[in-house]
């Protein structure tokens, strides 16, 4: 069935659901799984008027941000690892989240993706745009969505 399943969490309630969904479907495949939190770089302006941050306020505040994404992963992984199963628990640095998905999908030989999705429509949709999509349309691999 699946070898490795690669899971991306921003540890929020929904994503929980993904990562339960996951956890369940390696133990029936005898998978492993990866968990993957995208840390997103600071925000920089450059507009007139923006609020700019020194180098050493960004530097903080990104190191606290892949601090805290680190502790999730390694979290998830002590939760799958005391199911008995095989894990990983990675972060990657980067803006773009859905092809830092896939990108980690494919150097860690996954065979399957397991996220989830807010499910918006519309104009929020449009606007906010949505990462689980782009893997979903960009992934060669099979990407189970859960809502």
């Amino acid at each position: 069935m699946y070898q490795s399943i690669l899971v991306p969490t921003d540890g929020s309630p929904l994503s929980a659901k993904a990562v339960q969904c996951a956890l369940e479907l390696a133990e029936l495949s005898g998978a492993q799984i990866v968990f993957l939190n995208v840390v997103p770089r600071y925000p920089m302006s450059y507009f007139e008027g923006g609020i700019t941050a020194s180098m050493t306020e960004v530097g903080k505040i990104e190191k606290q941000w892949s601090e805290k994404a680190q502790g999730l992963v390694d979290q998830l992984k002590a939760k799958a690892e005391a199911r008995g199963l095989k894990a990983k628990g990675l972060t990657m640095r980067s803006d773009l989240v859905a092809e830092s998905v896939i990108a980690c999908a494919k150097k860690n030989k996954c065979d399957l993706i397991v996220m989830a999705s807010h499910g918006r429509k519309g104009i929020k949709r449009l606007l906010l745009g949505s990462e689980t999509t782009h893997v979903l349309t960009h992934s060669p691999l099979p990407v189970l969505v859960l809502r």
